[in-house]
């Protein structure tokens, strides 16, 4: 990449220059970010994983916009219209959008009205009046010179609406005027919501009676209330555009654009501009502007989404412990499966206790038969339908039999798509699918990340718009964040399965795939080392992904951290003075505190990957996760009727946005605390002061059955 490119993403990103052309090097030698961020710190001079992906992307757009300037260029250049000046126009271009308003005028349209009219013989015409020159003859006889009824001009007038039309094309296709308008638009103008006739009562327009009739600032609009709108439009229940009040920016262009009052078209050019603006100009800019507020929109929802899937992803484990999942329903009764401390499956059976059969006892008996046959020490019940009425169950079987089982609620959000994925079906062929939902359910309790990852994230349920916003975006974005999770997690590739594998740094969906084929014929990794002998492993990979992968009671004890196998010449000088052996240091933190970073460091090993490698013998493979804890719902609340304002509940959040956070009750449908009510100090990002999987203690204001509506406070 040329310096000067490097030099404009350095200034975009403020980033020293020399990091980011670092950073670039190595992700266009084939390095992932995981990778770069945690074992080349010195060559990028320490740049987070944040910073890296921001030069991922800056460099993705760069070289868009340079492929994209190339097509440009050639296209215009077969029409033979590209001159030195208009090459250079575009190689200085340092946007895509900027050279799209440039190719505009040069770009392939459909037959339009203007191109009717040159192909009538009238740009000669529009050129004439468009110069607004003193006319030597009158406008009749110059219009008169254009009449040509075998080309449909039969007579001046005609031909006068003709140039016209291409008059206004040329101005509407005119960068500077588009981009002036655009720029107006977006400091004065207005985005306008109105219900389309005959759908106020259409069935799901309810859900937008708030913008039946309303009136936003372009510079002001919230992207979610944006959002929202746009799926009023696409759901064909509103019609959304962009209001300017006209008068001002009309009288503008006209002086803009026809600076010659006394010309002799002067009036019909006025005309015109009052034309272009409204048939041309507007729609084009209402475009432009509702397009720039969705990217907008999309970027902020995107960003919360990510954000919520990475809280969700680190939520904390409950641990390795033999687990019953509750799959509960009322008609089909509740599916139950037994999962060791592994997540291998065990046993499932189907209990009844609930109506409309509520064979109770019946239900306890067998529950508790499983419990004491496989030791159960965990149980994870869906929070469905029929999630509460279970939770009192379980909640009475375990205090009348005084067990000692912790019990939680899990989200069931994306349970039921991984059941009937070809995951499941490779991972449980045998087993019904409401089975397997049982299984996932005991497995998130277990291990939310290991679980989760099997699921496409949009399923999970992070956010409100997931099938509004840009797609490519999306995806790219909760990708990124499962992958950072996993590697920052770490993988035992003795337990991993296919799913958990394909996201760490190097790997992939194939070399999972064969990973897990070598450990099922070949039995346990006893080494990192080993991960070459897997077909089609190369060194790439395996430089990649070898510091995420941790192998516990392995040969080399330096494989269950998170060291990288290339330092591990360097923890032997380490110990070798120190005079004591790799393994009695591993885990001895006040060993590792005594150790000098500056004594170790050369050319390879720089003092940061030396002082990362300290605390990771201190600790070695420790979780960054949280402790696990368990939400305790309030027992005489199992529906929305019976949450009543000012009542104190203890719930858990499931979803964080920019005006707010939602809070599962245990009612089956959340509660909101406002951004206002989410403390007593002023709150700028909700982000700040919750996170998705928090357990928090509200206070009910205001409770709306109707519209299943709960409002929620933590300022009490």
């Amino acid at each position: 990449m040329d310096e000067q490119t490097l030099k404009r993403i350095a200034d975009e990103l403020d980033l020293p220059f020399n990091k980011v052309r670092a950073a670039i090097e190595l992700l266009e030698a084939g390095n992932t970010i995981p990778f770069i961020a945690r074992y080349r710190k010195e060559a990028t001079g320490t740049l987070d994983e944040i910073q890296l992906r921001a030069i991922e992307d800056a460099l993705e757009r760069a070289n868009a916009l340079a492929a994209r300037k190339e097509t440009v260029l050639k296209t215009i250049d077969q029409q033979g219209q590209l001159t030195d000046t208009l090459r250079k126009q575009i190689e200085q271009c340092v946007d895509l959008r900027t050279l799209e308003a440039i190719y505009l005028p040069f770009k392939p349209k459909r037959r339009t009205r203007a191109t009717i009219a040159r192909e009538r013989g009238l740009q000669p015409l529009a050129d004439l009046i468009l110069s607004q020159k003193k006319l030597n003859r009158s406008k009749q006889d110059v219009l008169q010179s254009f009449v040509a009824p075998d080309k449909e001009v039969p007579d001046g007038q005609s031909a006068l609406a003709g140039a016209m039309d291409i008059i206004a094309e040329q101005w509407s296709d005119d960068p500077q005027t588009r981009t002036w308008l655009a720029d107006q638009a977006s400091k004065f103008g207005k985005v306008t919501s109105v219900v389309k006739r005959g759908k106020k009562s259409a069935e799901g327009a309810e859900k937008f009676d708030q913008y039946f009739e309303r009136q936003e600032s372009v510079n002001r609009i919230p992207g979610h209330r944006l959002l929202a709108m746009l799926r009023g439009s696409a759901e064909g229940i509103l019609r959304l555009g962009v209001a300017l009040e006209g008068d001002r920016e009309l009288t503008d262009l006209k002086r803009k654009l026809v600076p010659n009052r006394n010309g002799d078209f002067a009036a019909e050019l006025n005309e015109c501009v009052e034309d272009c603006y409204e048939r041309l100009l507007m729609p084009a800019t209402e475009s432009s502007v509702l397009g720039q507020l969705k990217e907008r929109a999309d970027a902020e929802a995107i960003e919360v989404f990510g954000k919520n899937l990475r809280e969700l992803l680190m939520a904390p484990p409950a641990g390795p412990r033999v687990t019953i999942g509750i799959d509960p329903g009322f008609r089909t009764g509740c599916k139950v499966a037994v999962v060791d401390g592994t997540g291998k499956f065990l046993e499932n059976a189907t209990i009844y206790p609930t109506p409309p059969k509520s064979e109770t006892k019946a239900a306890g008996d067998k529950l508790l038969a499983l419990i004491k046959k496989h030791r159960v020490e965990l149980i994870a019940i869906g929070n469905g339908t029929a999630s509460r009425e279970t939770d009192a169950f379980v909640t009475a079987l375990i205090r009348d039999h005084q067990l000692d089982i912790t019990k939680a609620t899990v989200s069931e959000s994306g349970a039921s798509i991984y059941s009937a994925s070809e995951i499941a079906v490779k991972e449980f062929p045998n087993l019904d699918i409401t089975v397997r939902g049982a299984i996932s359910i005991a497995r998130r309790l277990q291990d939310p990340l290991a679980e989760l990852v099997k699921t496409d994230p949009k399923s999970i349920g992070v956010g409100q718009y997931q099938h509004d916003v840009n797609q490519t975006q999306l995806r790219k974005c909760l990708d990124r964040t499962v992958e950072s999770c996993v590697n920052q997690v770490g993988v035992d590739l003795n337990m991993a399965s296919v799913s958990l594998l394909s996201h760490v740094a190097g790997i992939g969906p194939k070399l999972a795939e064969r990973i897990v084929d070598y450990r099922d014929s070949h039995g346990r990794f006893s080494s990192r080392s080993e991960l070459t002998s897997v077909p089609k492993l190369g060194k790439k990979a395996f430089q990649q992904a070898a510091g995420f992968l941790r192998i516990r009671g392995g040969d080399q004890p330096l494989d269950q951290s998170a060291v990288h196998p290339e330092c591990y010449p360097l923890v032997q000088r380490i110990a070798k003075q120190l005079k004591s052996d790799v393994s009695a240091i591993i885990g001895n933190p006040q060993v590792c505190q005594k150790i000098r970073a500056e004594e170790f460091a050369d050319q390879t090993f720089g003092i940061p990957t030396i002082q990362d490698i300290l605390a990771e013998l201190g600790k070695p493979g420790r979780d960054p996760r949280s402790e696990f804890r368990a939400v305790k719902f309030d027992d005489s609340v199992s529906e929305i009727g019976d949450v009543k304002p000012n009542m104190v509940l203890e719930g858990v959040v499931t979803n964080v946005t920019h005006f707010g956070a939602f809070v599962d009750l245990g009612v089956h449908q959340d509660g909101l605390i406002h951004i206002s009510q989410l403390a007593d100090q002023f709150v700028s990002d909700p982000n700040a002061v919750v996170s998705v999987g928090d357990v928090v203690r509200v206070k009910v204001l205001e409770v709306d059955i109707a519209r299943k509506r709960i409002s929620l406070t933590r300022k009490f």
